[in-house]
């Protein structure tokens, strides 16, 4: 790979004049353009993101108070809830489709497809992505997909109800419960077509770093951000085909009487015509796209806070190349690691410890982009709007989340909290907040270079930050108690063992702030949808942010630049650079400096 690569010359930008009289639907729909594919991604993904929280609100209800019927039960689930009265099969649905809306279409989609999209080609200098069309392909596949997840929500014997991972036999047995019917094959038919749109995209990805960044953009003058994105392709690349060829195997089993992961079944005493297969080897296959799944969700969140958190330090990033290390790093790790979801396999107990200590050896490059994150912070000039805070809190779960990782990483003392709340605490915090967390931090940076300089209410993004923060500790943070207690997970009520009478007060307590939190985000969605039309327009460079997506014309056009592309001639974190005779910055008055500014005389290129 060449350290320097040139993008489209110059006059590149004339190529793009067919687009100048766009109809509507070239425009908003079937768009080509990376910056409106961005936003589609992002508003697509924001509506599963609030079909999922609903999900959330309903189970918690039930799981709050088991005894009581409630009118929103039958409102939204009809014939699954009679009298108010959620149907147990109906409980397992709900946490199946919420695990996979919230894992799969909002964190992966909807957080990578949005801003991997939208940063790439303005930050590396690009006019666009390597394939527009392709780009188009993958959002519209990723939509079908969507379709296809909820049209099982409706189909008569209820959606997937096997666990969000869906493990056989339940998942192979289209008679083994309600769930398996239909809703099963539609759920397995949805994650085939988004497997190929995050495929399609993450090849685009790949293929526009490496080949189209403008002159002077060397890879170690990419913002941490790009790395991230182009580190997160590379894994979806190596770990997604692995979970559709088990996709794959699966609906076979089901539907052309194979049995790859079937052996010696029986229902209600019929003997079914399956031998040779085994269910343990659905899991090896689903965690080896399970784990890297964790750090396709993760690096974009962090490569994003790593931005936001240089340019409202006014600092340089604490060791830049240790946190490009650290995500390759991780993303070498992460395909390494599956075996430690599946420790009551009746797993060899050396293949245990092996999978302990690749587990825990991952927590080095994790630890090293905390202590960065933190340094970067340290003395630092902080301005505190709601991108600094959203990536701020980020970094909290990011570490109050990891460190369970580690009693779960190994294999003996996970034994003791294996399928209870304690695995729900971990993986909520330390993926999925971090990753919401992620997620609005990009939006609230960057909703001015996607809607043209719109900027969002700052005093909401204040109120939805701190609500937000409280909510999501108190929602989680108790969960680990009631799972050391032995509280399991995916059972619609607990009233059958006395043994947990004692934990339902806080039960009670861990609804009441889900309610909270999932009303808060109204704020948020009131705050994005007035600021597109009525949003206060700021300047170019709202943020003073040295990276090229600034340079970019406010008002949208098909290229990103109308005139030349900029060039680049040093690394995107000059923040607070003093001259050469430490009396002033590098530009007077100014703590900035842009790519695409020259070097001065005299002045040196950072050491990083």
């Amino acid at each position: 790979m060449s350290a320097v690569a040139v993008a489209h010359d110059d006059h590149s930008h004339d190529d793009h004049g067919h687009h100048h009289n766009e109809t509507f639907i070239t425009k908003y729909i079937f768009s080509q353009d990376h910056k409106m594919i961005a936003k589609q991604y992002l508003i697509t993904g924001l509506i599963m993101g609030a079909i999922g929280i609903g999900m959330s609100i309903l189970f918690r209800l039930q799981l709050a108070w088991p005894e009581e019927s409630f009118w929103v039960f039958e409102f939204f689930l009809g014939k699954w809830a009679e009298g108010g009265v959620m149907d147990p099969g109906v409980y397992l649905a709900l946490v199946t489709i919420h695990g996979t809306i919230m894992v799969f279409f909002v964190l992966t989609a909807g957080l990578s497809g949005t801003f991997s999209n939208l940063l790439i080609p303005l930050q590396i200098g690009a006019r666009d992505m390597a394939s527009g069309f392709l780009n188009m392909v993958s959002y519209w596949l990723f939509f079908i997909s969507s379709v296809i997840m909820l049209c099982s929500l409706f189909v008569e014997s209820g959606p997937a109800s096997a666990g969000w991972t869906i493990y056989p036999p339940l998942s192979a047995l289209p008679q083994a419960i309600p769930g398996s019917g239909t809703g099963m094959t539609l759920w397995l038919s949805s994650m085939a077509v988004f497997i190929a749109s995050s495929l399609l995209g993450s090849l685009n990805y790949i293929v526009t770093v490496i080949n189209l960044r403008t002159k002077g953009m060397s890879m170690t003058r990419l913002p941490l951000t790009i790395w991230a994105f182009f580190v997160t392709a590379i894994i979806g690349v190596v770990s997604f085909p692995v979970l559709l060829s088990a996709a794959l195997m699966l609906i076979m089993d089901r539907s052309f009487g194979t049995s790859f992961f079937l052996s010696d079944i029986y229902i209600a005493g019929e003997v079914l015509q399956h031998q040779g297969g085994s269910p343990v080897l659905f899991e090896h296959l689903f965690w080896f796209l399970g784990h890297p799944e964790v750090y396709i969700v993760l690096l974009p969140a962090l490569g994003i806070t790593s931005e936001i958190i240089a340019t409202n330090s006014r600092k340089p990033i604490f060791g830049y190349r240790a946190m490009v290390a650290s995500i390759l790093a991780i993303a070498f790790l992460s395909t390494i690691v599956w075996g430690h979801h599946m420790f009551i396999s009746g797993m060899n107990p050396f293949l245990g410890s092996v999978f302990t200590f690749t587990t825990l050896l991952i927590a080095i490059p994790s630890a090293v982009k905390s202590f960065n994150y933190i340094t970067t912070l340290w003395k630092g000039n902080l301005q505190m709007n709601p991108g600094m805070l959203f990536s701020i809190g980020l970094v909290s779960t990011f570490i109050s989340g990891g460190l369970t990782g580690i009693i779960l990483g190994d294999s003996t003392l996970d034994i003791n909290v294996h399928d209870t709340y304690f695995v729900v605490a971990h993986f909520h915090l330390v993926m999925g907040i971090s990753a919401l967390y992620g997620l609005f931090a990009g939006v609230y940076h960057w909703f001015p270079k996607m809607f043209q300089g719109r900027m969002m209410n700052k005093n909401l993004g204040y109120v939805h930050f701190w609500v937000t923060a409280i909510g999501a500790y108190g929602i989680f943070f108790p969960m680990h108690f009631i799972g050391m207690a032995g509280l399991p997970r995916r059972y619609y009520t607990n009233t059958a063992f006395p043994y947990f009478d004692d934990l339902t007060d806080v039960n009670v307590a861990i609804t009441i702030f889900a309610i909270i939190t999932a009303s808060v985000q109204l704020v948020f969605i009131y705050n994005f949808v007035h600021s597109i039309f009525y949003g206060k327009v700021g300047s170019q460079n709202p943020w003073k942010s040295n990276t090229l997506e600034w340079t970019a014309d406010q008002k949208h056009v098909h290229g990103n630049w109308s005139g030349q592309i900029p060039h680049v001639y040093r690394w995107p974190y000059d923040y607070s650079k003093l001259n050469e005779d430490e009396t002033d910055y590098v530009i007077p008055g100014q703590d900035w400096v842009g790519q695409h500014i020259p070097m001065q005389e005299n002045e040196e290129e950072m050491n990083h």
